[in-house]
């Protein structure tokens, strides 16, 4: 009697997902400040009303 079947691989795809989402979760809570202020800066930048004026003035 075997414990783990090799041929049965039907989990294994659902264990990859968890542990790379488990490592985005991870890289973002290290780089949480500086990705704050990058989306910031992106946000400024493309919500800036005198950019948009003055493309058309």
């Amino acid at each position: 009697m075997r414990i783990f079947d090799v041929r049965n691989k039907r989990g294994m795809g659902t264990v990859e997902i968890v542990i790379i989402i488990a490592v985005l979760v991870a890289l973002a809570l290290i780089f949480r400040e500086g990705l704050t202020r990058y989306a910031s800066n992106v946000m400024q930048y493309v919500f800036d009303e005198g950019r948009v004026t003055g493309a058309f003035g």
